[in-house]
């Protein structure tokens, strides 16, 4: 536990928002930590918790081998909020009753408030929130209230005021979810007693701190790829150890067009770095030919990576440590001990289990909102804290199937015009990310009269604040329609473009 600061526990039950609870919770401006389920009751009061949350699951509370709870938690007189798996838990350990009743809820849902409850305050009477979930709780334990239902499930909100025990089914702690950040911090507030004291600046102090530990006095290797994520580790780096660092970029060539002169302008001559340029696209698509794989991308592009990192440290002495920005959702997606592998990032699960460089991670446990307020926090500019996420592999998986050299050079031009007219309409401030993607498959089409089989053109805009969760932009229609006009006739070989209206979940923001 940090010390000076109160903490709330969020229990993990292999959820794949787990993280973004306690993200929530330091959102409020209160420490939180991530435990395993498998803590016991003693293990957790030893931590002197002011809260507890349990999140989500993948399982069914009555599957055989569910991941459990100490029942002696309940006994701690410890403040306890359920979300989802973690509310049917609490129903199920305390007398109620947890079944699969064939109506289950995923996406928005219209939520009715039935009772007045410390959670809610004055919410209104409808609430859309977001829901994700095959079982029920259809009868709440004895003590406990219903504070709210939806149209396909009895008990969505469930408590015991004197035991400071709470439920929810729906998740709070996802922004579609109508004043879910208000019901998070009414509870480590208004129900905890938390004190608002976990700051940005209290972050970059920690991580300086941490790194400095770690390196002592040897060099240090940043991956450095443009993008905001290795940009604020470049710099909190920078802050820890100084001189003792060196930023290593390497063209891949799976970048956006014009990136690796971007990248050599603003970080060797603006911010006057030292930088070392591995210009290594031949070894790149040499290493994913014939890979169709999404997963054998991945790895693929992880593993040349960290080669090219050691063949640089070899040119360099001391040089022992590789940083690189890695954040929370590219560790949770690619698996941890209890959650499901949705996808395996490069910088994670595309790792290769022989490396020659201790990894330092110091943005390893937070959100893509948090590392842009700590550039902020740091200096950087506005145009490089505020940049769009672009995934590690590159455009390596935007284009679906084998990678080429020629079809990384359609989706680059098609990406190019995807972005510029969102930007000329003012939108790329509002998008979480915006790019297009190339399919493995043709299309007939009538092109001057003549039939053409070309490559249909994917395009991809979504919402969102964290990326654990998005909703799809609503373009408008007169964008969408500049955009394909734009890559059928400027982009050789590709002769549709559909548009993607799917949130996530239940798909994912990239296709691969």
């Amino acid at each position: 536990m940090a010390s000076g600061f109160d903490t709330v526990l969020v229990v993990d039950f292999g959820a794949q928002y787990a993280q973004l609870i306690a993200r929530r919770v330091r959102e409020a401006r209160v420490h939180s930590e991530i435990v395993p389920h498998t803590l016991s009751a003693a293990e957790l009061a030893r931590r002197r918790p002011a809260g507890i949350i349990l999140s989500g699951g993948p399982r069914s509370v009555y599957a055989e081998s569910a991941p459990d709870l100490d029942p002696g938690v309940y006994r701690l007189g410890v403040p306890l909020l359920g979300i989802c798996y973690g509310a049917q838990l609490i129903a199920r350990q305390l007398g109620g009753e947890v079944a699969r009743t064939g109506s289950g809820e995923y996406g928005r849902t219209p939520l009715e408030v039935t009772a007045s409850s410390p959670l809610l305050g004055a919410a209104p009477a409808r609430l859309d929130v977001w829901m994700s979930h095959a079982d029920s709780i259809v009868a709440a334990p004895p003590g406990f209230s219903v504070s709210a239902r939806t149209a396909e499930v009895a008990v969505a909100a469930l408590e015991d005021r004197e035991r400071k025990l709470f439920g929810v089914q729906f998740h709070p702690e996802v922004a579609h979810t109508e004043r879910g950040q208000e019901l998070l911090e009414r509870f480590v507030r208004d129900v905890c007693g938390c004190r608002p004291t976990w700051t940005r600046t209290s972050v970059i102090e920690r991580a300086v701190e941490a790194v400095r530990a770690q390196v002592g006095s040897g060099r240090v290797l940043c991956a450095l790829s443009g993008g905001v994520d290795s940009a604020v580790t470049a710099a909190l780096v920078h802050k820890a150890v100084g001189d003792q660092l060196t930023c290593v970029f390497v063209d891949t060539g799976l970048l956006r067009a014009g990136e690796p002169e971007q990248v050599e302008e603003t970080f060797r001559r603006q911010f006057g770095l030292d930088l070392v340029h591995v210009k290594a696209a031949d070894r790149f698509f040499a290493a994913l030919a014939g890979v169709v794989d999404p997963e054998a991308k991945r790895k693929a592009v992880g593993e040349l990576f960290v080669r090219i990192f050691e063949e640089v440290a070899a040119d360099l002495p001391d040089a022992s440590y590789l940083a690189q920005g890695t954040l929370y959702p590219d560790v949770i997606e690619s698996g941890s001990a209890h959650a499901a592998t949705i996808k395996s990032h490069h910088n994670v699960g595309g790792l290769p289990e022989e490396m020659g460089l201790e990894l330092v991670e110091p943005l390893r446990d937070l959100f893509k909102d948090e590392v842009r307020a700590i550039g902020e926090e740091l200096g950087l500019p506005e145009e490089l804290v505020r940049r769009q996420p672009f995934p590690g592999p590159g455009l390596a998986v935007r284009v679906v199937g084998e990678v080429t050299p020629e079809r990384v050079a359609t989706v680059r031009a098609a990406d190019a015009i995807v972005l510029e007219e969102v930007r000329r309409a003012g939108l790329d401030g509002r998008l979480w990310q915006a790019f297009a993607v190339l399919l493995g498959l043709r299309s007939v089409g009538v092109m001057g009269d003549e039939r053409t089989y070309a490559h249909p053109v994917v395009v991809r805009a979504v919402e969102s604040e964290d990326a654990m969760t998005a909703d799809w932009a609503r373009l408008p229609a007169e964008l969408l329609e500049r955009i394909s006009s734009r890559i059928v006739n400027e982009v050789p070989g590709v002769n549709r473009v559909c548009y993607d209206v799917t949130s996530k979940p239940p798909g994912t923001i990239e296709w691969e």
